[in-house]
């Protein structure tokens, strides 16, 4: 058997892992992945690629504002300033004009707009809304690209990828993570659990209680429909239902929120239900036609609080996590991996990651959810 030492083993080979291990070998230390399939099969490759900074906290702000101005300096990322826009209903809109501020204080375009002046992005039902945001450097990329984008850099910088290396075992041997794989062992002082929606049972494997789970999402698509102008990434708060314009088409969709664990295939049911709420808001669907070939679905990686879990973990010297985004994982990926890199190597990070340590579930602390789109 193969065995291979390093300064850090990453596990998983998605948008967030690959992001991390380009930062962690830019700053000289010797970076593993490990990765059981390719990259961009998992959650990156079946997202809908949004990436937006329209959260109401500073945590998740930063970490999508550094993030889109990273990939719009990459041009391999396929970043488009196509906006996002939130309809809000009346219960949520006092709450959300506090996020609006929020953002604006940290540098973010959003604007809060009445009903009728966010009519200009898109035509939609007002009934039930108390207020609307828009900000115009939201947007969308091509995560499938931007993912073998930071592949591509990590190797170049020098880290080792080792594509279909599913983790069998890992124990803690001295002061090293020892890895068992069927292509061999690996061993380094620190292990990044990079893993996705399978990262609570990469946790599991070392022992330790890490609450990332699966949870299935369906994206709709339509056949080619004609509309006067392409739909940003257009979120009903009211209902959950989402939708923007891809090419010709409009992809849509909305959580179910019993749809968890380790479930496949398309979920026909769900869209009746889903069809009838976006009609709702949006009756121009009415001229679509659904494309059951062009629709998909992949796995979220949930927490109990949809917020990620970063940071080091309590008793378990040299383990760090970046997982559990909740769909947030391609918008935040840039920032993550510089972060990660900085935590790896005892720095502070430049963004203060520590709302989302894993310690908070242990506080049982109840905090008020971001979106998931």
């Amino acid at each position: 058997m193969i065995h291979r030492t390093a300064d850090i083993l990453v596990i998983g080979a998605g948008i967030i892992g690959a992001a991390s291990a380009y930062r962690l070998a830019q700053r000289g230390l010797k970076v593993m992945v490990l990765e059981k399939n390719h990259p961009a099969s998992g959650s990156t490759g079946k997202s809908v690629a949004g990436v937006r900074a329209q959260f109401n906290s500073a945590t998740n702000i930063l970490l999508s504002r550094e993030s889109i101005a990273e990939y719009a300096a990459m041009p391999e990322s396929g970043y488009r300033a196509e906006g996002y826009l939130m309809l809000i209903p009346e219960a949520g809109w006092a709450a959300h004009q506090e996020a609006v501020a929020l953002q604006q204080s940290l540098g973010i375009a959003s604007l809060a707009l009445t009903p009728d002046e966010a009519q200009q992005y898109t035509t939609f039902n007002t009934a039930g809304l108390g207020g609307c945001s828009f900000c115009s450097t939201d947007g969308k990329v091509d995560a499938h690209s931007l993912n073998h984008e930071y592949v591509r850099l990590a190797r170049e910088a020098g880290a080792r990828i080792l594509l279909d290396t599913p983790v069998t075992a890992i124990e803690r041997v001295g002061e090293s993570w020892r890895v068992t794989t069927p292509s061999g062992t690996f061993e380094a002082p620190q292990l990044l659990n990079a893993a996705g929606a399978w990262s609570g049972e990469i946790g599991a494997l070392a022992g330790l209680d890490i609450p990332v789970r699966p949870a299935r999402r369906m994206v709709f698509s339509t056949a080619s429909i004609d509309l006067p102008k392409p739909v940003p990434m257009t979120f009903d708060l009211a209902s959950g239902v989402y939708l923007r314009s891809e090419g010709e088409r409009l992809i849509f969709g909305r959580a179910d929120p019993l749809d968890t664990g380790w479930r496949e295939g398309m979920s026909w049911d769900w869209l009746e239900p889903t069809l009838a709420l976006a009609l709702e808001r949006f009756p121009f669907l009415e001229s679509a036609s659904l494309d059951q070939k062009a629709s998909w679905w992949g796995y979220y990686e949930l927490t109990p609080d949809q917020f990620p879990v970063v940071g080091r973990m309590p008793g378990a010297e040299g383990w760090l996590n970046a997982c559990g985004f909740s769909g947030h994982g391609v918008m935040q990926a840039a920032a993550t991996g510089r972060v990660m890199a900085q935590l790896a190597l005892n720095e502070t990070p430049f963004i203060d990651v520590s709302p989302l340590s894993i310690e908070r579930f242990a506080a049982q602390e109840v905090r008020t959810l971001d979106l998931q789109v």
